[in-house]
């Protein structure tokens, strides 16, 4: 297959990120745009943009019909569907392959298991992988109960097709689990059309650790190292950092060997992260999920590798396979990623959409920016807040805190109310140094023990 004109069907940072990557490689590139995105930075680095339609996702982003017909009407041969909207459905993959157009990503079926949790768990168990102790689908308050008698409490609810935490609920005891359930069902079929759920047993003290994969899709994989993601706010990461240094190497070894085994035996093609939850007290590792495509996070772990991962998501697709050994990936430094978005953190985080009347990125060494955004932009109120990823990368973790805590000072916004100032402090703060931080750590503790003004 070879690949020659690039479809980007995204927005955003991600479609620059792609489109910078394709223009390296030589393609060509075209980027399907709503009317909100058509006079943005990624409309104008493509060779040709073509607007989908309005501004609401439903009618442009997130319409296989009219991203493939803009693919097929421009001559696209491939197409990178980047992260969000389309990028984990089966029926874009399933399509593309029909209209006989490259998916940058991984085949339609692989997409189907890995977008279902109890699918990819069985998969996890078929590959030997441990994972978190918990149950088939249930249906019923009833058998809720009974399975979180034995399992014993804490459990939490999550919902099969879900991710980004919605349909998850937690019961500290059999008083909550009738309206944890409940309530998980409801979300899960709003959010996802699909209320099925199941439960696992809640890890109090846990860590959000996860592996950056490449597979050629004939059961060779390898890996890039892993990536701590514990810095969360209802289940939405803020601060990403590579390689995970909580646990012990010989435990990281077994991790990253994990993903690769659990990926092998699924013939995963191209670029993926295989998602984990550590726990702290027990010293060990359960799979959570697999994403089955390109990470908000990936930079960081580009920045400790030195390899472009869009690149060799493209390489995959294309049918040439790995063109590295494991053994030719070396990992070294330490880097932190800050995303950066356009909400108030004194007013429970709302969106903050507007114009930006300045944009000037702080200019040291070791300091990456992830961004869209220009003077005079307008930052749109239809889509997700994130408006860049801000990644430093030092020697060490602590210098990397010290770079990013630097960055964040001397970069100038005006015009709309950024996070930057909230995840300075979080980094600046005496657990995230001292790396003692879980996933809870940011609602339970930051945030109950000061104003977030």
């Amino acid at each position: 297959m070879t690949v020659s004109r690039i479809f980007v069907a995204n927005r955003g940072e991600i479609a620059q990120r792609v489109l910078r990557t394709a223009r390296d490689m030589g393609l060509e590139t075209v980027i399907g745009v709503s009317q909100a995105d058509a006079e943005g930075l990624p409309a104008q680095m493509a060779d040709r943009a073509v607007v989908l339609g309005p501004a609401q996702a439903t009618q442009s982003y997130l319409n296989v019909d009219l991203v493939l017909h803009a693919a097929k009407a421009t001559g696209c041969d491939a197409l990178h569907p980047g992260y969000g909207f389309l990028s984990e459905k089966p029926e874009l993959a399933r399509r593309c392959a029909e209209e006989g157009i490259t998916f940058i990503g991984p085949r339609p079926e692989t997409i189907e298991d890995m977008g279902d949790k109890l699918s990819a768990i069985a998969v996890a168990r078929a590959a030997k992988v441990a994972t978190v102790p918990g149950t088939d689908m249930i249906d019923s308050a009833s058998k809720a109960k009974a399975a979180a008698e034995e399992l014993g409490y804490p459990v939490v609810m999550k919902a099969s097709a879900g991710g980004g935490g919605k349909g998850m609920f937690l019961a500290r005891s059999a008083d909550g689990l009738e309206s944890a359930f409940n309530r998980a069902t409801r979300e899960a079929q709003a959010a996802f059309g699909d209320g099925r759920l199941y439960m696992e047993r809640f890890v109090e003290a846990a860590r959000h650790v996860e592996v950056q994969v490449i597979g050629d899709g004939e059961g060779n994989v390898i890996h890039f190292g892993d990536r701590d993601c514990s810095v969360q706010r209802r289940y939405q990461k803020l601060i990403e950092e590579a390689p995970v240094t909580a646990m012990s190497p010989a435990l990281q070894q077994k991790l990253r060997e994990a993903a690769v085994r659990l990926c092998a035996h699924a013939k995963y093609r191209g670029a993926g992260t295989v998602e984990f939850l550590y726990d702290v007290a027990r010293e060990d590792f359960y799979f959570i999920e697999v994403n089955s495509r390109i990470q908000v996070e990936h930079p960081v772990t580009e920045e400790i590798s030195g390899h472009d991962l869009i690149h060799h998501q493209i390489l995959a697709a294309s049918g040439q396979g790995l063109v590295l050994s494991q053994d030719e990936i070396t990992l070294s430094g330490h880097a932190l990623e800050v995303r950066i978005n356009a909400e108030d953190p004194a007013r429970d985080f709302a969106p903050a959409p507007g114009r930006l009347t300045a944009w000037a990125p702080p200019l040291q060494d070791g300091v990456r920016l992830d961004s869209h955004m220009r003077d005079g932009d307008l930052v749109p109120p239809f889509y997700d807040s994130m408006v860049g990823k801000l990644i430093t990368r030092a020697r060490t973790r602590d210098d990397a805190i010290e770079a990013m805590l630097r960055a964040i000072r001397d970069f100038r916004v005006e015009g709309i109310t950024t996070t930057l100032p909230f995840a300075a402090r979080i980094i600046d703060h005496p657990d995230f140094r001292e790396n003692r931080i879980t996933t809870r750590w940011l609602e339970d503790q930051f945030l109950a023990a000061q104003d977030v003004a």
